[in-house]
């Protein structure tokens, strides 16, 4: 068929066009006689994650516009999360177990912590009880006691031991009536030493008493002593211990003048002083010594400090007996 001949209308081509008239039965024209028809491929823009989206490529006779793939309908193409169950099991077994150690190391510091408290409870509670047969006496009762601002005003008080009685029973050292109230924690066994001041013109006698009962009665016992104020009770004071050739010789019941008594409830130990004037006088209206060191000038007792003289050396004691024990609590080297 003539290239230049009308189709349809006649019209005329014109001169200065070159391209070659495709119709729409006509084959396009090509160089190469022998070509086939190719798509062109376009090169891919680089896609943000990393795979090119599929272009539409159009051939003849294909509709246009294409169809929508289901990418495109999304809003593109997101990316797939790549599962890895074996990592995800091993990180909640890593969870799992991590807590289970958390819970059992609480768990058992509670009960290595309870089960240590009661044990260091009994073993100081047995070790206190017997303590009185492996300490030498002046550890218990020193030769010297300091009492740093113990006496009336602050003023420091030195004592000297005159005389250590005998370890007995509880029935030579204390008055019935105040045997009778420590029968709930028993009595082991007394020891007692008498002291003076540095003017020798005070005595006081002070002693240990060993229980034989557990934390618990003595923390029981100590509570009836606050609740019923039986530490001021004269019928329970402590009975003094004279020494025979000594400024504590004329020392009896009746020159008591002023008392005290302590529970302890972290040893079964029962701290007591009893005091009075060194000359032998009677007092007839001894006063514990909680109210004497307070209510100075209206009682002989705490007209002449015999309160500090019982509370200062009970005191003193106490702490050498706290000594003697965190001495024989100390592992040998």
């Amino acid at each position: 068929m003539d290239r230049t001949a009308s189709s349809g209308g006649g019209r005329t081509p014109r001169e200065s066009d070159d391209r070659p008239l495709v119709t729409a039965h006509s084959a396009p024209v090509s160089d190469e006689p022998t070509a086939r028809l190719r798509a062109i491929r376009e090169s891919p823009e680089p896609h943000p994650w990393g795979t090119p989206a599929p272009r539409h490529v159009s051939y003849p006779g294909s509709p246009w516009p294409p169809p929508e793939t289901p990418s495109e309908r999304t809003g593109g193409l997101q990316p797939l999360r790549v599962r890895r169950p074996l990592r995800t099991i091993g990180a909640l077994a890593c969870v799992v177990l991590g807590l289970g150690l958390i819970g059992g190391a609480v768990t058992g510091s509670w009960l290595t912590e309870d089960s240590s408290a009661d044990t260091a409870t009994d073993t100081g509670y047995s070790e206190a009880r017997t303590l009185w047969h492996s300490v030498p006496v002046d550890t218990l009762f020193p030769v010297k006691v300091e009492g740093k601002g113990a006496g009336p005003g602050k003023a420091d008080r030195t004592w000297s031991r005159v005389a250590v009685a005998p370890d007995g029973n509880c029935t030579a050292a204390l008055d019935p009536l105040l045997v009778s109230t420590l029968q709930p924690v028993g009595c082991a066994r007394a020891l007692r030493a008498t002291y003076t001041d540095a003017t020798s013109s005070y005595v006081t006698t002070v002693g240990l008493v060993f229980t034989e009962g557990d934390k618990t009665t003595m923390k029981t016992l100590k509570a009836r002593f606050g609740n019923e104020d039986l530490a001021k009770r004269s019928d329970l004071m402590p009975r003094a211990f004279p020494a025979p050739g000594t400024v504590a010789a004329g020392f009896g019941d009746r020159q008591r003048a002023s008392w005290t008594v302590t529970v302890l409830t972290q040893v079964p130990v029962i701290v007591y002083a009893v005091s009075g004037f060194a000359d032998g006088r009677p007092v007839n209206a001894p006063e514990p010594a909680s109210v004497a060191r307070v209510d100075r000038g209206k009682t002989t007792a705490a007209q002449a400090g015999l309160g500090h003289e019982a509370g200062g050396l009970a005191d003193g004691i106490e702490k050498a007996l706290v000594r003697a024990l965190s001495t024989a609590a100390e592992p040998p080297e």
